[in-house]
């Protein structure tokens, strides 16, 4: 990999993402060599990548190069590879470039798509994880609409128009939003020949409410915005299967679509090599301690989604969101540099900052710890929130001003298809980038 050699001790970190991120900058001055590992070069601020798969901001806005993370420092590295394996038993990394040997480990791998065992979802329907997924879905939203305009097949348009999401999580709830708002705003400007009324977007919802993290006040309130926005919503529904053409459910709902999107939820991306006494199966998370440790082994930590700290609270671990993995990432940065000064560790005490979720234009829903509220302030608190977490003065920059140009002239300004997509029964062969 060519590190240089050296005799401070060497942190190395899997994962650029909001975990590994955080860690990283706040050990960049430290007496010790860091060692950033990451499959992209850059991170990727995914509570906004919606918004790039709707056409409301380009993938650069929300992407920050990781290298200018590590140029600060003349002893902090950043290698683009791909972790194969880990040896703990002789302190190694096994990567596509090479090997490299630690003195601390930290595994911020993050999550992956958990489709539960569907092959069929999996084979045939979108998801969104990863920036190019988000194009792939941008672009296959505005190809969609293109053959609609020139097919003379009822039924095909019909299809085609369709929009079908399942799972009516924070992402699902604000892609369903997204969406609708372009049916009402883009459609009928750019679109002409299309009647705007026969496009439908159905989101799909296992259990019996939208947003079921947050409380029921939210829950409420996001269900009626989005029926305000026209979105046709379908509680206690489960996909059981999606051949590339239907949509089937464990009701009598059954819908033609070309577009079916999987917004279901998550699962951990662990890495080869640690004992399996490491892992919580069902949740593919590594078991951690208090001290974000990994079972079994003192030089090996996780943080972030693929770490499970089980405490009185969060007795299945923290949610595999922004906030805890930002916080592991800063306290395990301190507890680091207590290790090397032969001091003790302090336990992670986690703060929940609150959770909310955007429904469209003016349309929010906030819950804090005392405080729940809806409507165009929580919209604005919404924007300032992930303007000030996106990394990077450009990145905020750049995002705030689209915001302001789509909110005054109900445009979006990115509904490019620079890269298409082709369908499934093109046999075209597209890498979905599993992560």
């Amino acid at each position: 990999m060519n590190i240089p050699k050296t005799d401070l001790p060497r942190v190395v970190i899997i994962g650029g993402g909001f975990a590994g991120m955080a860690l990283a900058r706040k050990i960049l001055k430290e007496d010790m060599q860091m060692v950033l590992l990451d499959r992209h070069n850059y991170h990727t601020f995914q509570p906004l990548l919606y918004q790039v798969s709707t056409s409301g901001l380009e993938p650069d806005s929300i992407a920050y190069p990781l290298r200018k993370i590590t140029r600060s420092s003349d002893k902090c590295f950043f290698r683009l590879a791909e972790v194969t394996s880990i040896s703990p038993e002789n302190n190694t990394v096994h990567t596509n470039i090479g090997e490299i040997i630690y003195d601390y480990l930290v595994i911020a791998t993050g999550s992956k798509t958990n489709f539960f065992g569907n092959d069929s979802i999996e084979e045939h329907g979108m998801w969104m994880k990863t920036v190019p997924q988000a194009l792939n879905i941008r672009s296959l939203i505005l190809e969609n609409l293109e053959q609609a305009t020139i097919t003379e097949d009822p039924e095909k348009r019909k299809a085609l128009l369709n929009f079908v999401l399942a799972g009516a999580g924070p992402t699902g709830v604000e892609l369903s939003g997204a969406i609708a708002e372009l049916r009402n705003h883009i459609v009928p400007k750019d679109y002409p020949d299309l009647n705007p009324n026969e496009m439908h977007i159905h989101l799909l919802e296992g259990l019996d409410r939208v947003l079921p993290p947050m409380s029921e006040h939210a829950s409420k309130k996001a269900h009626k915005m989005l029926e305000e926005l026209g979105v046709k919503i379908h509680l206690n529904t489960m996909v059981k299967n999606y051949d590339g053409h239907l949509v089937e459910t464990n009701t009598d709902l059954a819908i033609k679509t070309e577009t079916f999107i999987w917004s279901a939820g998550v699962t951990g991306a662990p890495v080869k090599g640690l004992n399996a006494s490491a892992m919580v199966e069902k949740a593919n998370r590594y078991d951690v301690n208090a001290f974000n440790q990994v079972n079994g082994y003192e030089n090996i930590f996780a943080i972030g989604d693929i770490a499970l700290m089980k405490t009185e609270e969060f007795p299945k671990g923290h949610p595999m969101v922004a906030q805890p993995a930002i916080q592991q990432g800063r306290h395990l940065a301190k507890n680091i540099k207590h290790l090397i000064r032969g001091e003790n560790l302090e336990p992670f005490d986690y703060f929940d900052k609150g959770t909310m979720a955007t429904v469209g234009r003016n349309r929010a829903v906030v819950d804090l710890h005392k405080w729940k509220f809806s409507g165009f302030f929580a919209w604005f608190v919404w924007m300032f929130v992930h303007l000030w977490f996106l990394v990077g003065f450009r990145n905020r920059t750049v995002t705030f001003f689209n915001w302001i140009y789509n909110y005054i002239n109900y445009d979006k300004a990115a509904r490019l298809i620079i890269r298409p997509f082709k369908g499934h029964e093109e046999k075209m062969t597209m890498d979905k980038e599993k992560v």
